[in-house]
């Protein structure tokens, strides 16, 4: 469906019978989902339902920068106290405060970070103190 709309034709005639000849070409026939209702009919308006189809299909997530620095403190707290050394809990918690530092002194884009730098001496001593009560 390349061509021009001829001059004189109004709009709603030559799209009605752009649609009329392909149906009669038989390039509606055996689409995807045909014959059944549309999947998202009853959910709310939704001007974005494209761009999450789109990423719901691909695969694909985002989240501001914000969310996802507290997502990785979360998980290297997490990380630290399941660590099977204290050297290996000081550069698990060396790593995540250097990210958090660097993301301090810029602006992200999300909510307020909201975190500080993770107290190096406090995670070991909960480290030592979940190992001792195994």
């Amino acid at each position: 469906m390349t061509e021009r709309k001829p001059p004189g034709v109004s709009f709603e005639t030559w799209v009605d019978r752009q649609i009329r000849e392909a149906a009669e070409r038989g390039e509606f026939d055996n689409l995807p989902g045909a014959g059944r209702p549309l999947a998202e009919l009853a959910e709310p308006y939704d001007e974005l339902w494209w761009v999450r189809q789109k990423m719901r299909r691909e695969n694909l997530s985002y989240l501001p920068e914000t969310l996802v620095l507290r997502k990785q403190a979360e998980d290297a707290l997490a990380a630290a106290l399941r660590a099977g050394s204290e050297s290996e809990v000081r550069r698990i918690v060396a790593d995540i405060n250097e990210k958090i530092r660097d993301a301090c002194g810029r602006p992200l884009s999300g909510p307020p970070l909201n975190l500080v730098p993770l107290d190096a001496d406090q995670v070991v001593r909960d480290w030592r103190d979940r190992r001792s009560s195994r």
